[in-house]
């Protein structure tokens, strides 16, 4: 739904800017800067979202890198400082637990080790090493930051996050590795840094501790916002956290504790539909990505072409130079976070009377120990590491004693595939070929994929870096102790001092360490598969997947409240019984689909929930507190089931569920898990207290207030309305934001991010998008809030894949940008 915006006159002074030829020096050279100029064509649509030409890979990369700066250059610039060590330098070691120091000292010993660089070392066959074409990319990508930041000057930036502020500077290709490097692992030695930095003998244990301070992480939900300046802890946390562990939790408590499944903060929605479930029988895509809506953990939308060899409309994390979900012209996919396991513990018998040296095979080994120091504030730690990976410390789980340590292995600490296989995705023409790709590659982190093709295949696969913990290894290799940790999370606990235990090698695997494909859950359909953070179980309720390794996810177990709603909403869609047309999907009813904000809880259990409190108006809150349950039962009964913006008494229902309400009386069946459990345990007196808790949390805002009169998000001086609600009581659409006593929930934290519903249809894609925070962080750009309007009255911006579809946008307006490469 394009129409006139008034930045088109801001566009037209960018243009005359961007024209001129830029020339800046950039450390390295690349064989795309031999032929010349990098030159890209950067053409903004309606919303600001560039299209973006180029001859080459470098040049790509080029218009990639200058056209995010334009954007969002603060948020580029931040990750850059974090993988430079030098986050406690410009923004001070963060509050009283020193995050900040645990992802210098971190980061530092990366850069100490040369971590990245023997990474790109190797043959360039995109597996191995990383390929030449994104070599490139990343290069140009650098070159282009710098060309914006250097035609722009860091003093006049427009954004005041970081204008005129000293770590702006010229980045390199190796800082943009580094970035992607620390992606790699957020789910792995990222998600466990504080207990690597921590981690010290026990004589040493009191002089090393000041810096790290190991306690349980928040929950997300009452996490803070996304960082703004000098609030990032460890590598990856500005992304929050999730309860299964797989997603960069920044305390390694948090990590340890943590089950797998379902998760109570961020994640995703994908549907992959197939030929049986559209109307053309086309292949169609819903991509949904719940992340934070703020920090440099953005989704940034554009289509990236370069003529005869890649041409790909869709979303990259802020930062990255490659589409990450998206579409070609055949084929669609999206991502969403799995439940596998992306490190195993190895437990360390200590040679006695030395806690830094280990047996393996019977023989003493010396741990390695690397002397790690960051200047400001001078900070001096000792890492240690074994040849498994590094000690970790988890101070009443994983001790550090006498006689024993924990060291873990981390398969994506070795992973540089990831550019190129989004690459390669991008190049797929079909779901065989995309299959072969994943296969082929394994690059994948900590992401499953959902993805449809014209012919109306559609594919759910977890193909991510799993560590090889076989069944087998797993009955041998893991002592009796932990053997309860490993069925109930997933988390492998190996005998560190046998050789025998170590992970091996499948082989089919793309490296050593991991799950080969054969040992991977994979489904294609012609109707349906479908992710929302649980396992691999159900992705076609008709075809369950089972007989896979516990480390990859848990079977026949209670599913999520989102996971059965995601499932339901398709069902009854191909049923015919959603109040919609017809008995199948086209993107109008996919898009209503997505957005139509049920609350899967409340349509179990809020009839009951009435009939409790009106049957008992008053009941006792947790500190003892009679409270009248009146008002709360007339705000319930009123509830329209959904979290639509007019909704009233929504918000008091998800209180209810946060404060323990949603207690059911019946157990899961594994023989019916789409339909239970779903009756409420009206007789557990904790229901009750759990509705007069919430009552007390909301004083002062009314209990049938509209939904949208309460959770915005700000914009300059608006508050623009939010419908979507929390993952606890059941939402699809997800906003999780943290209640303000009295006011209500004025800033979302994270949730529905990047909304995509394509066709493959035989004309080429079509179909809707958006990105819910906008294009750009900078509150001094035109595409600041313009999306967030939007999405607030469910609207949508076109795919605009093809020429035609593009040149229809009548706020369309084109630029060059280039530099002279004579002096790189």
């Amino acid at each position: 739904m394009p129409h006139s915006h008034p930045w088109r006159r801001r566009l037209a002074a960018i243009t005359t800017l961007a024209l001129l030829a830029v020339t800046l020096t950039v450390p390295t050279a690349s064989a795309a800067a031999r032929q010349g100029a990098y030159e890209a064509l950067i053409r903004r649509a309606s919303y600001g979202v560039p299209h973006i030409t180029a001859r080459d890979f470098g040049s790509l990369g080029f218009g990639v890198g200058y056209a995010q700066a334009e954007d969002n250059i603060c948020l580029i610039a931040e990750n850059v400082v974090t993988v430079r060590a030098q986050r406690t330098r410009y923004f001070g070691p963060t509050a009283e637990d020193g995050s900040n120091i645990t992802s210098d000292l971190f980061h530092q010993k990366a850069i100490d080790d040369r971590t990245v660089e023997r990474l790109l070392t190797g043959r360039h066959d995109g597996i191995h090493s990383p390929s030449q074409e994104v070599r490139d990319q990343v290069r140009g990508f650098a070159a282009g930051y710098n060309a914006y930041l250097r035609r722009t000057g860091p003093a006049r930036l427009t954004d005041p996050a970081c204008a005129g502020k000293p770590w702006v500077r010229p980045i390199t290709d190796l800082d943009i590795w580094r970035v992607h490097w620390t992606t790699m692992v957020r789910a792995g030695s990222g998600a466990l840094a504080d207990g690597i930095i921590a981690a010290a003998p026990p004589d040493m244990r009191t002089a090393h501790a000041p810096a790290v301070a190991v306690s349980p992480a928040t929950s997300t939900a009452h996490a803070q916002a996304a960082p703004t300046r000098g609030t990032a802890a460890v590598p990856g946390s500005q992304r929050p956290v999730e309860i299964t562990g797989q997603l960069a939790a920044p305390k390694a408590t948090a990590v340890v504790k943590a089950r797998d499944g379902a998760p109570a903060g961020l994640g995703s929605n994908a549907y992959g539909l197939g030929r049986d479930a559209t109307v053309s029988g086309s292949g169609m895509l819903l991509a949904n990505p719940h992340f934070p809506w703020d920090g440099p953990e953005r989704f940034y939308r554009m289509h990236l072409k370069v003529p005869g060899r890649y041409d790909v409309e869709g979303a990259a994390l802020v930062g990255d130079p490659l589409i990450e979900i998206g579409h070609n012209g055949r084929l669609a996919w999206s991502h969403t976070v799995s439940t596998a396991r992306r490190f195993v513990w190895h437990k360390l018998t200590l040679v006695p009377g030395d806690p830094t040296s280990y047996l393996y095979d019977g023989r003493p080994r010396k741990m390695t120990a690397r002397t790690v120091t960051i200047q400001k504030p001078s900070t001096t730690r000792t890492l240690y590491g074994t040849h498994f990976g590094p000690v970790v410390l988890v101070p009443g789980v994983f001790d550090w004693t006498a006689d024993t340590a924990y060291a873990i292995s981390d398969p994506n600490a070795a992973n540089l595939r990831a550019l190129d296989g989004w690459l390669a995705m991008g190049r797929a023409r079909s779901v065989p070929q995309l299959r072969k790709e994943l296969d082929r590659r394994q690059f994948l982190p900590w992401v499953n994929v959902i993805a449809a093709d014209r012919s109306g295949a559609a594919l759910y696969a977890d193909h991510s870096v799993v560590p090889r913990v076989t069944d087998r290894l797993a009955a041998a290799c893991i002592p009796p102790a932990w053997r309860d940790l490993y069925a109930t999370t997933g988390q492998a606990v190996l005998d560190g001092s046998r050789s025998r235990c170590a992970l091996g090698r499948d082989p089919d695997a793309a490296v050593p360490g991991i799950l080969g494909p054969g040992h991977l859950p994979t489904l294609v359909r012609h109707d349906y598969v479908t992710n929302s953070n649980d396992s691999y179980w159900l992705a076609n309720p008709a075809h369950p997947l089972t007989g896979f390794p516990r480390v990859i996810g848990d079977e026949r177990t209670e599913r999520s409240l989102r996971t059965r709603l995601g499932v339901d909403q398709v069902e009854r869609r191909l049923a015919g019984s959603d109040g919609l047309p017809g008995t199948r999907f086209t993107v109008d009813r996919l898009w209503a689909v997505t957005l139509g904000n049920r609350t899967y809880a409340g349509e179990l259990v809020r009839d009951d929930l009435v009939r409790l409190c009106t049957a008992h108006p008053i009941a006792a809150a947790s500190d003892g507190t009679r409270t009248d349950l009146t008002a709360a039962c007339r705000a319930l009964r009123g509830w329209d089931l959904r979290v639509d913006l007019d909704s009233r008494g929504a918000h008091l229902f998800s209180e209810f569920t946060l404060a323990g309400g949603l207690r059911f009386a019946d157990r899961f069946d594994p023989a019916a898990p789409l339909t239970s459990p779903r009756r409420l345990a009206v007789d557990d007196p904790r229901v009750r207290t759990a509705l007069a808790d919430a009552v007390r949390r909301l004083a002062g805002i009314p209990l049938d207030a509209r939904l949208g009169d309460l959770q915005t998000e700000p914009r300059g001086g608006r508050r623009i309305p939010i419908h979507g609600g929390r993952p606890e009581p059941g939402a699809f659409n997800m906003a999780v934001d943290m209640l303000v006593p009295g006011v209500g929930y004025p800033k979302v934290r994270h949730g529905t991010s990047y909304l995509m519903a394509v066709e493959l249809g035989p004309d080429g894609p079509s179909g809707r998008q958006l990105l819910t925070y906008s294009q750009s962080a900078n509150p001094n750009s035109p595409w600041y809030a313009d999306q967030t309007t939007l999405y607030s009255r469910k609207g949508w911006d076109t795919i605009k894949f093809t020429e035609r579809q593009l040149r229809a946008d009548p706020n369309l307006a084109s630029y060059r940008v280039g530099s002279n490469r004579a002096q790189d």
